[in-house]
């Protein structure tokens, strides 16, 4: 049930981005061209050299019309992030091949090149990525030191100087974009969090024996997540605030059942059932939180399939809830309720690891051995803190 509405959402700018580069390329390569080549050809750089010789250029133009069938087809399938690279590769290792081809021999000053060059390193910000402008820059000023090794021509250098300028301004503007863009996230990420921490807060009026649970549980989930080495840094932070949230579907649960003292029945046990459903229907839209919408719809599934809300059986259920599922539990044991006191950290590690292959990941158990005594820190210092608040409260 993952909602890859953040995705989507950098995908379509990526698709605008990518449509204006297309333009701007085609427009300024082939209207400099025509200029240059054909209505102008007379122009001191030319001189010498005569149409003829220029015959590579319309392979050239063929190579880049074939380019456009092709950048169609990768935006309609939704890859449009390879297209500027695709573009920057083949027309440098064109013009490569096409200067050294021309001015080899030749005693013409050297004066090849387009305009799209200066524009392509000038406007390389535009797509918010350092991968791209860095293989821009050096890319292009590897063509000209190529070129000027190969042509002996020292003229060379005044392009090559012109790049490093105009790649000077471009990285400046890359690195205002990204602050930019960078302080918008921030931002965000502390609405977000204070978002969510407000809504748990909320939850947590209606069973008071739950107090701190979700904090504790995205701690040690984020914990068990990291030790697995398979969750990138920028996922972490999606996987935090759906942890955080993994049992808002509880508001619809009546007051009496979340608090009740007794053994639940099997309608109100049907009825808890409801929450990871409901408490995933009511995030699928929220940016930030619904890539990791599967941790709060199946953090109650099984490794032996005999869970809910889909009976999802060993890695039929994703990694996150997996992890998910460790925590909960841990927490849930280990953390006073209506029905019962807590149990000791001893006894709750014992019962996990009880639970390898039936109730969790048998992987993850083995990873839950290594970090419990950072688990068990973090439940101290919790309570401990707790306590204090606590002590402090009743002495005011």
């Amino acid at each position: 049930m993952q909602n890859q509405l953040r995705n989507s959402t950098l995908l379509i700018e990526e698709k605008r981005t990518t449509i204006w580069f297309l333009w701007l390329f085609y427009i300024i390569y082939f209207v400099y061209d025509v200029f240059y080549f054909y209505i102008l050809p007379d122009n001191p750089w030319s001189e010498g050299l005569g149409l003829p010789t220029y015959g590579f250029n319309y392979i050239m133009y063929l190579v880049m019309f074939v380019l456009l069938p092709i950048s169609y087809y990768l935006i309609k399938n939704n890859k449009p992030g390879s297209i500027k690279y695709i573009y920057f590769i083949t027309f440098t290792l064109f013009n490569i091949v096409n200067d050294i081809w021309v001015y080899s021999g030749n005693d013409a000053p050297y004066g090849s090149g387009n305009v799209i060059e200066i524009v392509i390193v000038l406007f390389s910000p535009i797509f918010v990525n350092k991968k791209f402008f860095n293989l821009v820059f050096l890319g292009t000023i590897l063509k000209f030191i190529v070129v000027g090794l190969a042509i002996q021509d020292p003229l060379v250098i005044l392009p090559l100087l012109m790049v490093g300028i105009l790649a000077m301004i471009a990285y400046i503007l890359l690195n205002r974009f990204l602050s930019y863009v960078s302080a918008v996230e921030s931002s965000y990420d502390k609405q977000l969090e204070g978002i969510v921490k407000g809504i748990i807060a909320t939850l947590e009026l209606k069973d008071p024996y739950t107090r701190g649970h979700s904090e504790r549980v995205a701690e040690y989930a984020m914990e068990l997540a990291k030790a697995t080495g398979e969750i990138k840094d920028d996922e972490l932070k999606s996987f935090y605030y759906a942890c955080l949230l993994h049992d808002i579907g509880k508001v619809h649960i009546p007051d009496y059942i979340l608090t009740k003292p007794e053994k639940l029945t099997a309608e109100e046990f049907d009825l808890i059932k409801t929450h990871p459903s409901v408490g995933a229907n009511a995030v699928q839209q929220v940016e930030g939180i619904a890539d990791n919408i599967d941790v709060i719809y199946h953090h109650h599934e099984r490794w032996d399939g005999k869970g809910y809300p889909d009976g999802l059986k060993g890695k039929e259920t994703h990694l996150l809830p997996r992890v998910t599922a460790i925590a909960d539990a841990f927490d849930a044991m280990t953390s006073s309720r209506s029905y019962r006191s807590a149990l000791p950290l001893e006894e709750a590690y014992n019962q996990i690891i009880a639970g390898r292959g039936t109730q969790f990941d048998p992987e993850l158990v083995d990873l839950f051995e290594h970090v419990f005594p950072s688990w068990a820190d973090y439940h101290n210092n919790y309570n401990n803190k707790d306590d204090s608040l606590e002590e402090t409260a009743t002495t005011n």
